[in-house]
């Protein structure tokens, strides 16, 4: 498989999930959730569609593997780590805005994402 295809996939479920999650982060606040609890669900949802669309269609990795699935786990967990950092920390330290702080996040993540998923979470067997 070409590697121009699996980013032109792993773009287009990048872009799925993130819709996935806006969608369901508003609609579960409409229907009155709290908001901790609102974006806990839709995080949940958008984490498992993304590990299904990303396992099956993206890399073509078998689904109920569960090294794989801590791997996946793990690097979520990271990126999670890097957001906070960014915008908690490095972003307020360098006066930026908020909204800089979450752009860049939206560049720096799909790239550590993509470059982990290659060569770990999915790393063929040996």
């Amino acid at each position: 498989m070409g590697q121009a295809s699996q980013i032109f996939r792993f773009s287009v479920v990048g872009a799925t999930v993130a819709g996935l999650y806006v969608l369901g982060y508003t609609a579960l606040l409409a229907a009155g959730l709290p908001q901790a609890s609102a974006n806990a669900l839709a995080f949940a949802a958008a984490v498992a569609v993304q590990y299904i669309l990303q396992t099956w269609w993206t890399f073509r990795r078998p689904l109920g593997l569960p090294d794989q699935m801590a791997r996946f786990a793990c690097t979520i967990a990271a990126g999670f780590a890097v957001s906070a950092l960014i915008t908690g920390m490095i972003g307020p330290m360098l006066g930026w805005a908020d909204w800089l702080s979450a752009a860049a996040v939206t560049v720096i993540l799909p790239v550590q994402n993509f470059i982990i998923f290659r060569l770990w979470v999915y790393a063929a067997e040996s």
